[in-house]
């Protein structure tokens, strides 16, 4: 019997301290919160003279099975394996001016979660946002310049509507 009690003590403890520990976090002022920035690498694009030709090459000699867009990784999520997440692997004509203003041969795309805010964070830090915030059904995309003038585009995906998408997609 007493036994019994310890445990409900404990118990009703804990969850005291839970409610406690979760009111702190949730009252604390915004910049005293850390925002998580980068989630994951949601796409590498880069320059060739023949996106074609690159795709063929690539499906050939490495098995990447390519369509339209390049082609797209497929991975389960660590923090739910339940869901699904997405790599786009894409090669640009030479000529493309989608890089632009960098003049650099690739771009990164950088998984995030709630762009809105990294947005509004990154202009206080004086980050170059190179364009305005885009929404499309499997996310939100900007686009930044990081310390050597490198366009950078940052995502916040929506895997549920990405994963419908044959291939993935790129914009």
């Amino acid at each position: 019997m007493k036994n019994t009690f310890v445990v409900i003590l404990a118990i009703a403890i804990s969850f005291s301290f839970g409610f406690a520990f979760k009111s702190i976090l949730v009252n604390q002022a915004p910049d005293q919160v850390k925002m998580k920035k980068v989630t994951g690498i949601g796409g590498i694009f880069f320059k060739c003279k023949n996106p074609e030709k690159v795709k063929g090459w690539y499906k050939a000699h490495l098995g990447l099975q390519t369509d339209e867009y390049g082609t797209n990784f497929e991975w389960r999520q660590a923090s739910d394996s339940t869901k699904k997440g997405f790599t786009q692997w894409s090669p640009f004509s030479d000529s493309t001016k989608y890089f632009g203003p960098s003049k650099q041969t690739f771009m990164i795309n950088y998984r995030v979660e709630n762009l809105v805010s990294l947005v509004e964070q990154l202009e206080k830090e004086g980050v170059t946002i190179v364009d305005k915030l885009e929404s499309y059904s499997y996310g939100k995309f900007v686009h930044i310049l990081d310390i050597e003038g490198n366009k950078v585009e940052l995502w916040e995906p929506n895997d549920l509507e990405y994963g419908k998408f044959p291939g993935g997609i790129t914009k």
